[in-house]
């Protein structure tokens, strides 16, 4: 197996390493996936992989933020000249998470560790903070940053809760959707006329298909750098 140095290339090695990590987790899951299995893949040598990652955890850390941006990108393009209302946003955005993790076994693997791991969950927080302080500000004027830090770690376990409880005949993907987002908006003291309008507005997609089409995409992406 080759050994991976540092050098010009080193950051494109990088890249194709984590696009393999990704390609392994959605096939086998993250707690199914070992670090063996990676670096055999991938066609280096064990200690060559650690040294990129660190860890496990390093290399989910890094597919978190690779997600997050592509969940965000992909509710941009749905959005684009219907609304720029920024709590109707957040709702599609949410609502497409949702969505995703309930159509893959291995994403909502990925998502609910993420939420749970010091590493990855310290990403998702600091990352998702400034979007809430953003989008929320003006119902919470008095609050900072440190407060928009805090009410995300409220607002993180209710996500990591409604991904994890899969839907059954009992509970539906429209009951999901609409107890997450009222749950979460009454966290940021957003009325209740608000509320409505934003389970109306994100009614309106077919999310099932938006949400596959997004993980097939990632797919394709994924396998056409490896």
């Amino acid at each position: 197996m080759a050994r991976l140095a540092r050098g010009k290339n080193f950051e494109k090695t990088k890249s194709k390493l984590l696009h393999i990590v990704a390609k392994k987790f959605l096939e086998q899951g993250y707690h199914r996936t070992t670090l063996r299995d990676i670096a055999k893949e991938a066609d280096i040598a064990y200690s060559s992989l650690i040294n990129v990652f660190g860890s496990k955890e390093g290399m989910l850390s890094e597919l978190v933020a690779y997600v997050l941006e592509g969940q965000f990108a992909a509710t941009s393009r749905l959005l684009e000249g219907k609304t720029e209302d920024k709590i109707l946003f957040y709702a599609a955005e949410t609502t497409l998470q949702l969505y995703m993790a309930e159509s893959h076994e291995h994403i909502r693997e990925m998502y609910s560790v993420s939420y749970t791991l010091p590493e990855t969950s310290k990403i998702i927080y600091n990352t998702i903070t400034h979007k809430l302080e953003d989008i929320f500000k003006e119902h919470l004027p008095e609050l900072n940053t440190k407060d928009f830090y805090c009410l995300e770690v409220a607002s993180g376990g209710i996500m990591r809760s409604f991904m994890t409880v899969k839907c059954d005949m009992f509970f539906d993907m429209d009951m999901k959707v609409k107890f997450f987002l009222e749950s979460t908006f009454r966290v940021y003291k957003v009325s209740e006329e608000k509320i409505a309008e934003a389970i109306a507005f994100v009614s309106q997609f077919d999310y099932k298909t938006i949400a596959e089409a997004v993980i097939d995409h990632m797919l394709e992406f994924l396998e056409s750098k490896t």
